[in-house]
């Protein structure tokens, strides 16, 4: 007997109502401090970007982007932890980048913890550069973390 080996099937689609509890808990398995239901369901009934990236038809990431004349900003990015450390960020990330280029934004923004060294190197890998600090932007165990300010020019990515 051989044994077969097959890569998951990945999906890119937008996020539906009917996501936000698996997004909930992504969400709360990721982060000390998490975004609420409440807030991921505002962000579809804004009109946010909003997208899920599927393995094997299981939800395991999402990301949002906010959209307005010609800037975007990446308000989140996640993949739940028993999927991590195998591109899916990456590859989440690429595909908001070819949307937002699509929608002919000129600049993302982002803000990421310091402390978030993955995400850090990720951004960076994919040419964003750090602009700016934001005091205290963040909650922590010792009271607050600044957050590091990330923007992409897309005309100059090449994305």
């Amino acid at each position: 007997m051989v044994a077969v080996i097959t890569e998951p099937v990945l999906t890119i689609r937008a996020m539906k109502r009917g996501d936000l509890d698996r997004v909930s808990e992504i969400e709360t398995a990721s982060y000390p401090y998490p975004w609420s239901r409440g807030i991921f369901a505002d962000c579809l009934r804004v009109g946010y970007h909003c997208q899920v990236l599927l393995s094997d038809d299981q939800i395991c990431g999402y990301g949002i982007v906010s959209m307005a004349l010609d800037e975007a900003h990446l308000l989140n990015l996640c993949i739940a932890p028993e999927y991590r450390r195998q591109g899916l960020a990456a590859l989440l990330l690429d595909h908001l980048l070819r949307e937002v280029t699509i929608k002919a934004m000129d600049r993302l923004f982002l803000e990421v913890r310091p402390s978030n060294k993955g995400a850090l190197a990720l951004y960076r890998q994919r040419g964003f550069r750090v602009i700016g600090r934001r005091p205290g932007y963040y909650p922590a165990p010792d009271g607050r973390e600044d957050a590091t300010i990330m923007v992409l020019h897309l005309d100059a990515a090449g994305s």
